[in-house]
């Protein structure tokens, strides 16, 4: 069985920046493992811009992004293998992986950093009535065939949910000459990014439809037409508000969830908030020597933060191996409190002599002139002030080190009015 001191399961921007981190830390036996045909993941068909402008200082497309670190992992001379799917992971590291050059193959490392990256829910779709003809897609899917397939997915689409990528998709099938009827929210806001709403729809035209859903598809060879329904502030249809709206094209951009089928086989415990690994702030999880990073943990807005992120895996990650990771100084637990979402990471421990601690959040519900109150136990240790809040945002909030040493209690953080 082959050996290394280091695998990293993705190839896209998180498992990249994981490996050359570790390798400017001294780590020389390292593998990434990718399961698409080349490296970079998602970004690849990410062909907008808009990347890149907290860790290069400018503004990219997706390719252009992942080229930064394709380029780099292969300068540093950091092996990989593309086309190759891990299969399994044990909690004693070792990792099995299928391809069709190497067939089945097991080999283990003395540490692993999971970066598999997250997919496109599916609940919207399933629990919706009516036929499946031609013409249904996720979001992410329409993406690819337009962008790297080269396939014009309609003419007449609709959209249901109102996340980034179904945004974004929605100014790219109006460049390519598709009617976008309009994109549907089943809440009082969009779901993605304000910067998304003004620049793929606002500035197309393109209508945001609030407070609506799609309750049937119609059509037997190809989608004919949908029927939509108001909904309540429950987020629950309103009978009698029926309309059916012509299209060709349903595309679901429903949320995303981590990649977590493999965190489950090494037995790592999993955020149910997040339905990402659990880790502390080194990006470890509760296995020893597994650590995990980027949208595998959970969703980011943006791709800059997911590489930061990542970097810290790496570093801890060769620290780990090296056997200078640290004791623990503190064993402190995080919990969201009220408003707030989930909170990452979910444990503090300070192995290292790190001056600050980041940790990152979202909110349950939009709000303005706000402030998050960070408690350690009973005592207040933070306030941060806030014009506008929004689950489409992650929140980050750094604190001192020193203020958390010794301790043992809870961190909690909530949202509160300004009075």
């Amino acid at each position: 069985m082959k050996h290394y001191e280091l695998v990293v399961v993705g190839g896209g921007p998180a498992g990249l920046a994981a490996a050359i981190e570790a390798k400017k830390n001294g780590v020389q036996d390292i593998l990434v493992i990718e399961r698409d045909k080349e490296l970079g993941g998602i970004l690849q068909q990410c062909i907008h811009n808009g990347f890149g402008l907290q860790m290069f200082k400018e503004e990219l497309t997706g390719p252009e992004y992942a080229e930064r670190y394709i380029v780099e992992l292969e300068e540093m001379e950091i092996p990989y293998k593309v086309d190759t799917m891990v299969v399994d992971i044990t909690p004693d590291k070792k990792i099995s992986y299928m391809s069709v050059k190497e067939g089945f193959v097991t080999i283990s490392a003395d540490a692993i950093v999971l970066a598999m990256g997250c997919r496109e829910r599916t609940r919207g779709a399933v629990s919706i009535s009516g036929s499946r003809p031609a013409g249904v897609y996720n979001a992410g899917m329409a993406q690819l065939l337009i962008n790297t397939e080269g396939f014009n997915v309609g003419k007449k689409v609709i959209i249901l949910g109102s996340g980034d990528i179904g945004l974004i998709m929605a100014r790219r099938l109006t460049l390519e000459g598709a009617e976008v009827v309009g994109v549907l929210a089943r809440g009082g806001y969009a779901a993605g990014l304000a910067r998304n709403v003004v620049q793929c729809l606002d500035d197309f035209d393109i209508p945001l439809m609030l407070r609506r859903t799609i309750v049937k598809i119609n059509g037997k060879d190809r989608v004919e037409s949908v029927v939509v329904m108001d909904m309540d502030e429950k987020k629950q249809p309103i009978p009698g508000s029926e309309q059916t709206i012509e299209c060709d094209t349903v595309l679901f951009s429903v949320g995303l969830i981590p990649e977590n089928e493999l965190s489950e086989k090494a037995d790592i415990d999993l955020d149910r908030r997040t339905k990402g690994p659990i880790v502390d702030d080194t990006m470890s999880t509760d296995v020893d020597g597994i650590f995990a990073c980027g949208n595998v943990v959970h969703v980011h807005d943006i791709v800059d933060f997911v590489s930061f992120e990542s970097e810290k895996a790496g570093r801890n990650a060769a620290k780990y191996i090296q056997g200078v990771r640290g004791q623990s100084k503190t064993r402190i637990k995080t919990t969201p409190g009220n408003g707030i979402g989930y909170i990452v990471p979910q444990e503090i421990a300070l192995v290292h002599d790190e001056k600050a601690v980041e940790i990152f959040m979202r909110v349950r519900n939009q709000a303005s002139n706000v402030k998050f109150v960070v408690k350690l136990g009973d005592q207040v240790i933070r306030e941060v002030k806030k014009n506008h809040v929004t689950p489409s945002e992650m929140e980050k909030i750094v604190l001192a080190s020193k203020m958390l040493e010794d301790s043992n209690e809870t961190l909690s953080v909530e949202v509160m009015e300004v009075v």
